[in-house]
């Protein structure tokens, strides 16, 4: 079963996974590279497979384009792939899907050029490569080495410099020279910023019937247009709907305007993974924090006033706080209908 981006964010909190060393430094055999003959498309390059990668220190970045714990990891797999290329280092993105529309090889395109990816991205919508890893999680980093079998693993954030000791090794190993010992300056940006871990208390939550958690509307009617309240008082972490929406199995969708989604948070960032349910039509919102505007709190994805449109489907950034971090409520009401809301997280 695959695993949440809310495990990985508890991963990334606590350290991360990272592939043992032992006492020499050495880095362990875990494996061979699988086959990439298992991917449904490719973009930025042909096809791909081992054989034609001999050689080369290969590393694999297993992601999917709406998790933020992959978009805050992403400034440091970019850098890695520009700083060395020319020493034999080949930077592959596996792109396995975790919601449905990013199955769509479209979507996952204007993704990539939103974050200005040039590496190869091999499609993995039938997850061949995820399962032939045993993946379990979003972001999975895999460095294989010039013999084509992976050395190094780490999963979620974290861990930048062992990362890139690893790449170094190993393309020393490889007999590459004049790979140095200097470690790529990152500053991530916008969704790319580290998440402020120390006044984090609110996890990732998906907004589905199938897996969330602390809904406070009262009378979910699973898959059937309802009428739903926000309750008087919300807890730290609790979540409601206000107006007609239709509950499903794997997000929340409004069917009138002026629906509206209240949370009650404990984080710098607020970040909503929503769409257009029609790709064509896009809608309104307005984001409220405490009753009010964000002013200089808002997100990228809002202007001071909390106004903003949801015109594709991705992770929206809808608050960033430089104040003190406390327990606020977030409203988001959609002026117009035809949201498709999948899950919030929070850095």
């Amino acid at each position: 079963m695959k695993a949440s981006q809310a495990l990985v964010l508890a991963i990334a909190a606590a350290g991360a996974v990272a592939a043992p060393l032992d006492v020499h430094g050495a880095m362990p055999i875990e494996g061979r590279m699988p086959s990439l003959a298992g991917a449904t498309g490719w973009l930025n390059s042909p096809p791909l497979a081992p054989a034609a990668l001999q050689g080369k220190v290969v590393l694999l970045d297993v992601w999917t384009y709406t998790c933020i714990n992959w978009l805050r990891t992403e400034p440091y797999v970019r850098a890695w792939a520009d700083k060395y290329k020319d020493q034999g280092l080949i930077v592959i993105g596996v792109h396995s899907p975790e919601f449905p529309f990013e199955h769509d090889p479209g979507n996952v395109r204007r993704a990539a050029g939103d974050m200005r990816i040039a590496y190869p991205i091999a499609i993995d919508n039938d997850f061949a490569i995820w399962n032939a890893l045993s993946n379990q999680y979003w972001p999975a980093l895999y460095l294989v080495d010039a013999q084509g079998r992976i050395r190094y693993h780490h999963f979620g954030e974290g861990n930048y410099e062992d990362s890139e000791r690893a790449i170094q090794d190993l393309l020393r190993e490889a007999g590459k020279t004049g790979v140095g010992t200097e470690l790529v300056k990152v500053v991530g940006t916008g969704v790319e910023a580290p998440a402020d871990w120390d006044n984090l208390k609110s996890p990732e939550n998906y907004l589905g019937y199938g897996r969330t958690e602390n809904f406070a509307s009262s009378g979910t009617l699973r898959d059937k247009p309802r009428v739903y309240a926000v309750p008087p008082r919300l807890a730290r972490n609790q979540w409601a709907l206000s107006g007609d929406w239709t509950v499903n199995k794997g997000m929340v969708a409004s069917n009138k305007p002026n629906g509206r989604i209240a949370y009650r948070f404990h984080a710098r960032d607020v970040h909503l993974v929503m769409g257009p349910a029609a790709s064509t039509t896009p809608v309104r919102f307005r984001v409220l924090v405490d009753g009010k505007a964000p002013g200089a709190a808002r997100g990228a994805d809002t202007d001071e006033q909390g106004i903003g449109t949801v015109s594709s489907q991705r992770l929206y950034q809808l608050i960033r706080q430089s104040a003190a971090v406390t327990d606020r409520t977030f409203e988001i009401e959609f002026l117009d209908p035809g949201v498709e809301a999948f899950a919030f997280t929070f850095g």
